[in-house]
């Protein structure tokens, strides 16, 4: 479609375009239905396919054992930051989180309105460049869990690995960074994601949380706050995010038919590493906020030499067809958000303007 813009922006987030076609072509009539997907009963044999088939897509890209629960629910990663606490943290015990980056101190922030917690390390001091090494964390084994945030949409970090957590359940925000890469799940408790940057519209998050770990969600909680109740009515203790969920079958379906998360994770190293490539030769006119070793394949944060060329290489940009590069607040320059579906060609024409901007400017 000759109109559409090559959209790098950091969520909601592009979604691919054969999905995109296909929700316009079942809007009106879904499969002979005669009504939308919008209005079909979330209990009716329509949904109730749809539902099935997102959780056992996500099941299969996962590589989840039956040991985990999948769940749907809704209010994004800003809920979870409160819902994780209060079905986990049980009387007595103490959570342990580690902070790089706006999220992750949000997280922390909510958890300590319920219970006892613990920041073991963080990032602010250094303006959260970085992700810790192993060496640096010291959790505590019998940490009700450990939180930490896969990956910092605002700094442009990430986690190349699973951290260590002592033993202690692990919980971790992959809202900007689920399926980017193969995961061994069973190192987690609990894995949440809001779906809006990779795994379709804005409405649903997904919640992968270990069975064992329902034991601890105290009867007194509201059954759509509860993980154990949400668990034991399949995501249907009320109206789920029907057209979200359903948004999220077909991203999920188009992911198994690409190859599944080691291509998804094969085509985003590719992406990044032009990128960085271009950041890197620039001798210094492209400034990257996040050292090499922490750099985000979803996430490329960088500065350039004065606000006036940052003003004019978004505006260059735009012209272009480059869309929704304008940096966070909280650091300003430019944001490429290359999530699961940013296209190989549209980074490529990114990396080619950043060259000619530089060859103009520099």
């Amino acid at each position: 479609m000759a109109n559409r813009v090559r959209n790098f922006g950091a969520g909601p987030a592009a979604l691919p375009l054969p999905v995109l076609e296909q929700i316009r072509d079942e809007l009106l009539d879904f499969r002979g239905t005669g009504m939308s997907i919008l209005e079909s009963s979330h209990r009716g044999p329509a949904y109730s396919e749809i539902h099935e088939e997102a959780m056992t897509n996500l099941r299969r890209l996962l590589e989840a054992g039956e040991e985990y629960e999948i769940l749907f629910m809704t209010g994004g990663a800003r809920t979870q930051f409160s819902l994780v606490a209060m079905n986990l943290l049980t009387r007595g015990s103490r959570a342990d989180y580690v902070t790089t980056g706006r999220w992750s101190e949000l997280a922390l922030d909510a958890g300590r309105r319920f219970g006892a917690v613990r920041e073991i390390w963080t990032s602010a001091p250094h303006g959260h460049d970085r992700v810790p090494g192993d060496d640096e964390l010291a959790p505590d084994p019998r940490a009700a869990f450990v939180h930490y945030t896969s990956n910092n949409t605002i700094y442009g970090t990430q986690y190349h690995r699973v951290p260590e957590s002592g033993g202690a359940p692990l919980v971790c925000d992959m809202s900007s960074d689920i399926l980017s890469w193969p995961l061994d799940v069973s190192r987690f408790g609990v894995i949440y994601a809001g779906a809006q940057k990779n795994l379709g519209p804005a409405g649903v998050t997904v919640v992968v949380v270990r069975r064992d770990l329902l034991e601890r969600s105290e009867p007194s909680l509201p059954e759509t706050m509860s993980y154990a109740a949400m668990a034991a009515k399949r995501s249907l203790v009320n109206t789920p995010p029907v057209f979200s969920i359903y948004g999220l079958a077909l991203v999920t379906r188009h992911w198994l038919s690409q190859g599944g998360v080691r291509e998804i994770e094969r085509r985003n190293r590719e992406k990044a590493e032009l990128l960085y490539a271009a950041i890197d030769g620039s001798e210094g006119f492209y400034r990257g906020h996040a050292r090499p070793d922490s750099r985000s394949r979803m996430n490329v944060t960088f500065n350039l030499p004065t606000p006036e060329l940052e003003a004019s290489f978004l505006t260059g940009a735009a012209a272009e067809g480059l869309a929704a590069l304008k940096g966070h607040r909280s650091v300003g320059g430019v944001r490429a958000s290359i999530y699961n579906v940013a296209e190989l060609e549209g980074v490529r024409e990114l990396a080619a303007f950043m060259n000619d901007f530089r060859a103009r400017n520099g």
